[in-house]
């Protein structure tokens, strides 16, 4: 995406340059000053919208969902009450993203401690695949911390707008296909109101130190 968005404001520099060029004096300053603006506004709605990043933290994320968790049983929002949790949207098949998320998932609760009343949800992108037994198996390899969910499309979509998340099927022959979906992670504080994306990508322990702010 750096690449493309690099290519695409070095494209962009050119056409302005052109624009100059070939503008006469009848145009003023304040028009070009204008369309330039035009230019920026959707060459910055372009970056993002296609790179999956979520809405601002002004806008509510989150919502009530009722879903099956790995171990069979029914799930809802009321259920991760009174705890801190991270929540993230990924599915079994992801090549690695979904698989480097949850490890670094797992490596932050662990450092916290298993008493920490702590939680964390993996919701899937792809239900025709992801049943609970297929969630079961995959989270094996994580934090037992860790619940993943799928349901129907019908359960499902309302909870991806929820939480502002897109999510696209690649082109693909039969079961081998990959899912474009938004990769960040979710901070929800213990009343399940979001507080704001949360970086799983540094070391565990100072990862840990945040959550327990808002233990």
């Amino acid at each position: 995406m750096a690449n493309g968005s690099k290519g695409g404001a070095k494209g962009m520099k050119r056409s302005a340059k052109g624009a100059q060029s070939t503008s006469g004096p009848g145009i003023s300053r304040p028009l070009l000053i204008g369309v330039g603006a035009v230019f920026a506004l959707i060459f910055g709605a372009f970056v993002y919208f296609t790179s999956g990043k979520p809405t601002t933290s002004t806008e509510i994320i989150g919502g009530p969902f009722q879903l099956t968790a790995h171990t069979g049983q029914q799930v809802t929002e009321q259920d991760f009450l009174g705890r801190p949790f991270l929540v993230f949207f990924g599915y079994t098949h992801c090549p690695d993203i979904c698989h480097t998320t949850l490890f670094e998932m797992s490596e932050i609760l662990r450092a916290m401690g298993p008493d920490a009343k702590v939680g964390a949800l993996f919701v899937t992108v792809d239900p025709e695949r992801d049943t609970p037994e297929a969630l079961k198996d995959y989270l094996s390899n994580f934090d037992p911390r860790i619940i993943g969910v799928t349901g129907p499309r019908a359960s499902l979509d309302p909870v991806l707008r929820e939480y502002r998340i897109f999510s696209k099927r690649a082109p693909g022959k039969d079961e081998d296909y990959s899912v474009d979906h938004t990769t960040v992670v979710y901070l929800m504080d213990k009343k399940g109101h979001f507080v704001s994306p949360f970086n799983v990508a540094r070391r565990p322990a100072e990862a840990a130190r945040e959550l327990e702010r808002h233990l």
